[in-house]
């Protein structure tokens, strides 16, 4: 079980049917479009954190080379696009399919995705999608710059590949999410999150019961709204948890690659053995400081890669070996 900044164990939204995914059409450009995206130079981080949880340990140093990064989330604009070069149909949007959930009633097997609701918790909602966040009453028709949401890991491969780009690991997320200061315990620094003004899109107040909004968003806020950090990217702390690359392991640390990690070959969690989990990280406007701070740089959560929440979207990475920069 989980609530609120945790990800919902157990509550995988629907796989896709056979067949059902069209060919994606790639970019007719040679090389990705780099635009909005920031040069992370090559060097060496601290990975992992003695003060984290279990997961976030053994603290590892670690070499990357240079990649580049979205300055934010992908957004419902861009995700729009996406959808309309290629008829993409993301796994939520999709009826599930009967041979999945056997001895569910058909009337039962209806499209849909996880809804947090104030007081309540966690809901399978049916009718919601990146385009019916909360559901079907629901549109992003005044919310197309904030991040795309109820998209799941698969989703949010397919439009790395259409854009000849690729989700971050851990490792690159967290270099990222530091912003050039080894240090630091938020994107922002080491200042607590709840001292002087807001300083990224979480929450407020008694969770889960009652959400002060003290920072102006109830949920997702417009990429940007918050102070960038020393790389000049938004958003690396609070406002959606983001998809990357690696499978989840509680142990993967231990053995994790001093160049380049690339996270494990295969996914373990103790809470769910036999449910492959991939890693998701910065945190979302549902963590609070009181709970589970999951806006730490070096915080990490998982979900299974087939299912879409309200709060989770992604951003993308390039990496070009070539373009290194010490």
């Amino acid at each position: 079980m989980a609530f609120g900044c945790l990800l919902l164990a157990g509550c995988s939204t629907p796989k896709p049917s056979e067949g059902s995914r069209k060919p994606i059409p790639v970019t007719d450009s040679a090389r990705p479009n780099l635009t909005g995206m920031v040069l992370i130079p090559s060097g060496t981080f601290t990975f992992g954190s003695d003060e984290g949880r279990a997961d976030e340990k053994p603290v590892r140093t670690v070499d990357l080379d240079a990649f580049w990064i979205d300055k934010h989330e992908v957004t419902n604009a861009q995700f729009e696009e996406f959808v309309n070069a290629t008829g993409y149909v993301t796994v939520a949007e999709r009826k599930p399919s009967a041979k999945d959930f056997p001895g569910v009633p058909e009337a039962d097997l209806v499209p849909g995705a996880l809804v947090f609701v104030v007081a309540q918790g966690w809901k399978y909602m049916p009718g919601a999608n990146w385009k019916h966040p909360e559901g079907p009453d629901s549109n992003i028709n005044k919310r197309m710059n904030h991040p795309v949401v109820q998209v799941c890991w698969d989703d949010a491969k397919a439009y790395a590949e259409w854009a000849k780009k690729s989700l971050p690991t851990e490792a690159q997320f967290e270099r990222a999410a530091k912003g050039g200061k080894d240090s630091n315990r938020y994107a922002w620094g080491d200042t607590p999150v709840d001292e002087a003004k807001p300083k990224a899109n979480f929450w407020q107040g008694a969770f889960p019961s009652k959400n002060d909004n003290t920072d102006g968003f109830a949920s997702t806020s417009p990429v940007g709204s918050f102070p960038k950090n020393g790389y000049g990217l938004s958003d690396m702390s609070g406002n959606v948890w983001e998809w990357c690359l690696d499978y989840y392991r509680p142990d993967a640390y231990k053995s994790a690659s001093k160049a380049n990690p690339a996270g494990p070959k295969d996914s373990f969690d103790p809470d769910e053995p036999g449910m492959a989990k991939r890693v998701v990280r910065g945190g979302s406007f549902l963590c609070a400081e009181c709970y589970c701070s999951g806006y730490r740089v070096s915080a990490r959560m998982k979900s299974s890669p087939d299912t879409g929440l309200y709060h989770t979207g992604f951003r993308c990475i390039v990496n070009l070996p070539n373009e290194k920069t010490r």
